[in-house]
């Protein structure tokens, strides 16, 4: 299945069914009068979270969406059908976006969440609505409402707890293979990896899901190389891990590259939760690991871990504090809702 995160869809809500005018003309009733239905509602545009989804695949395939229109009222007092909704399934993550590609309409982060993206037409009135004592013979009924047309984009965030960061090359697609059980295309060349890619890391007999992404350069905020349109897979993890390649020429130079990029993408993805590591320390003695460490050490401000996703040395660190980071984002977060549900004014 192919990856697809940005998806652009026409909808249309069902319009109303005209309501009827029309009177009893049975032979025998001796008083008639007006008897003509109302008109049946349109159908109605929702989004859906579903589970089993990790892509927007479907909708490069269909962009148009058109729910039913509502029946047209009919005489002795019948009521036209209503319009069959249309429902649009999206995978956990996505985010509907209005047709200027930047104003949020909603976030579906959670499976069985729903949004009503048009709202169908309401039916028309049959005369039977206007009959009154001054007015037996009403030969008036209402046309049902028009539908709601727009355009709308969804774009995919993925679900996971974890986010890998680093310059092309850095070994993020080696590490996810060696602590889950992802298989990503690893080669030896840049931007191996063209889309994200999920997986499950085990520790300690707890599972949580880590997400690669592909590499950035400096300029990517401008659209350089991929550019920085797959940063928005990691806005939603608890933490970043982010690794530095140990057999570059700069790795200070390396690692202030990517941050540069995260604060000129914005939305405080910079501020997250961030882990540093030196990742292919297999390929350098006990004197280049030290002045490495120390000089990344330097540029970042604090602690850095030294692992090698090839040979599996230092793994189990980094994925423990990991671990431990992600524990505490989830406390964080099921606090604040536990304010939010005991709060009463």
């Amino acid at each position: 299945m192919k990856f697809l995160d940005l998806a652009k869809v026409h909808i249309r809500s069902g319009a109303g069914g005209a309501g009827c005018a029309s009177f009893r003309r049975e032979k025998y009733i001796e008083f008639g009068g007006p008897d003509g239905g109302d008109g049946g509602r349109g159908g109605d545009v929702w989004a859906e979270v579903v589970e089993g989804l990790n892509t927007l695949i479907d909708f490069r395939y269909q962009q148009h969406f058109f729910a039913r229109n509502g029946q047209p009222g009919r005489g002795q007092q019948c009521t036209g059908r209503d319009g069959d909704d249309i429902v649009l399934r999206v995978p956990a993550g996505t985010e509907v976006l209005d047709e200027d590609g930047e104003t949020v309409i909603a976030d579906l982060s959670r499976p069985g969440a729903r949004v009503l993206l048009a709202r169908g037409g309401n039916g028309g009135w049959g005369n039977l609505h206007f009959k009154t004592s001054t007015n037996q013979a009403p030969r008036r009924a209402n046309p049902g409402q028009d539908g709601v047309e727009r355009t709308l984009w969804l774009r995919l965030k993925l679900i996971a707890d974890a986010g890998l960061l680093g310059l092309p090359n850095a070994g993020k697609s080696t590490f996810l293979a060696a602590t889950s059980n992802a298989r990503p295309k690893i080669a030896d060349y840049p931007f191996t990896t063209l889309h994200p890619n999920l997986g499950v890391v085990g520790v300690d007999g707890t599972e949580f899901v880590m997400a690669d992404i592909p590499g950035l350069i400096a300029g990517a905020h401008e659209g350089r190389g991929i550019g920085d349109r797959f940063l928005g897979h990691v806005e939603r993890c608890a933490v970043l891990l982010h690794l530095v390649d140990a057999t570059a020429e700069d790795v200070a130079g390396d690692y202030r590259t990517i941050i540069d990029e995260l604060e000129a993408y914005g939305g405080h993805l910079a501020d997250k939760p961030r882990i540093t590591a030196l990742n292919k320390v297999d390929a350098l003695d006990d004197e280049m690991r030290a002045a490495c460490k120390a000089e990344l050490e330097q540029a970042a401000g604090g602690a850095v871990f030294m692992l090698s996703a090839v040979t599996g040395e230092g793994l189990m660190p980094v994925l423990r504090a990991l671990r431990a980071r992600i524990d505490a984002s989830r406390g964080e977060v099921a606090e604040s809702e536990d304010v939010a549900q005991t709060w009463q004014p």
